[in-house]
């Protein structure tokens, strides 16, 4: 066993561990095999409801994206795998471009989840946005009013962000070039580079925290941290929001990114009728409402309503409109570009 599977940890919901996944689970009636990517202790009342609606027991594997990717790969045509859930436009890609999807086929899918947000193979269950946040102290508000504005050089030394090479910021990249183009999606990416005031690293949290604490003045992060803090009861947590301003980035031209939590169908999934309840589950009402009052995430069925004090305060916004599968198919040419502005 190689180093990165023993790193991967085995959770079974209602279910003996028999042989990881053994044949006899396998071909059980009323069983679903779930590799999830997903590590929000949240998800956990998803899982449990689902098999109260549906009597399906569910056996998951949590691991991290690359490790669960290699895993179907390597089991082939003999893997358990039913659902791979993961998150972010780029993960999903990097799965189906190694063709570990099966073709995504659900009249209640295409009812409930807008055309933009699915493709024939995965779909998107919840999203989140890549907003721009700074130091109200120390930087103007019209400053940083688009992702362009971040290049500009009266932002020396005053962006806060991690690598270049992490999934959420190379959908960034990939709505960039999108809307702007190559060329100019390679000179905003080095504009921001030399606006950097450190080396980038750790994940979105650390930067909303050095801006706060004024040890750089802006920061890109995905809308859910920003959103954990503002319910966190914890005094500290406190006193970083009240030192941040919020901006949704890009609301005069092609609106605010947003990133996605999805799933597909395994291309050998055992158990493709349980998969398919699962996934049409994850687009029910109380799924969807789920994914904005347990991660703080939006849901994509635009008729489910939120409950969430700190998505209320963030307020309403224009999101991009770009079709999640276009944003996919960029994010291969968006790590070439930040590569050669030297963002890693």
């Amino acid at each position: 066993m190689t180093h990165s599977q023993k790193r991967l940890r085995f959770s079974f919901v209602a279910s003996v561990v028999s042989a990881l996944f053994g044949v006899a689970q396998v071909q059980a009636q009323g069983v679903l095999n779930i590799y999830s990517a997903r590590h929000y202790q949240t998800d956990e009342a998803l899982y449990t409801d689902f098999t109260k609606q549906t009597g399906i027991k569910i056996n998951r594997l949590d691991g991290k994206e690359e490790e669960l990717v290699e895993r179907i790969k390597n089991e082939g045509a003999s893997s358990p795998a039913d659902v791979l859930i993961t998150v972010d436009a780029a993960r999903l890609e990097i799965a189906d471009k190694a063709g570990l999807f099966q073709p995504l086929k659900s009249a209640l899918l295409d009812a409930r989840i807008p055309e933009a947000l699915r493709t024939p193979t995965w779909a998107a269950f919840s999203t989140r946005a890549r907003v721009v946040v700074y130091n109200k102290a120390t930087v103007n508000a019209e400053w940083v009013q688009t992702y362009e504005d971040l290049a500009n050089p009266r932002l020396k030394n005053q962006i806060c962000v991690r690598s270049g090479a992490h999934p959420y910021n190379l959908s960034l990249g990939a709505a960039m070039l999108a809307h702007n183009g190559e060329a100019k999606t390679e000179e905003w990416a080095r504009g921001l580079v030399a606006n950097f005031a450190r080396a980038p690293k750790g994940g979105d949290p650390d930067p909303l925290k050095a801006v706060a604490a004024g040890e750089c003045g802006v920061a890109i992060s995905n809308s859910y941290y920003l959103a954990r803090l503002m319910r966190s009861t914890k005094p500290e947590d406190q006193q970083v929001v009240r030192s941040l301003g919020v901006v949704w980035p890009n609301q005069k031209t092609w609106g605010t990114h947003i990133n996605v939590s999805g799933a597909g169908i395994a291309k050998h999934a055992p158990n493709r009728d349980s998969a398919v309840k699962f996934l049409e589950y994850l687009a029910s009402d109380s799924a969807q409402a789920y994914f904005a009052e347990g991660n703080n995430e939006w849901p994509v069925v635009k008729s489910v309503q939120v409950k969430n004090p700190a998505l209320d305060t963030l307020g309403p916004f224009k999101p991009d409109t770009l079709p999640i599968g276009q944003l996919a198919g960029n994010t291969a040419l968006a790590q070439r570009v930040y590569d050669r502005a030297g963002w890693r």
